[in-house]
């Protein structure tokens, strides 16, 4: 089953690594070198919650984001 919320639709991204050596000019460095960057996922904070749904008790996968907003109550 995807990584996915069930609620808003929020999934995984990719995106890029980019690894930096040296001291920023802003802090007295000579400034930074940036390396060869690489491929990375940034994963959405998905919890297994039991709710009730059309008055029947079901687990779902929800995001923290939308628990927290309340679009999800669950069930003790």
């Amino acid at each position: 089953m995807a990584r996915r919320c069930e609620i808003c639709g929020k999934g995984t991204i990719s995106g890029q690594n980019v690894p930096r050596k040296g001291q920023a000019k802003k802090k007295g460095g000579v400034g930074q070198h940036i390396g060869v960057t690489t491929k990375r996922v940034f994963m959405p904070n998905i919890v297994s919650v039991k709710t009730l749904i059309d008055g029947t008790p079901k687990t779902i996968k929800v995001c923290t984001r939308c628990l927290r907003a309340g679009k999800v109550t669950k069930i003790v």
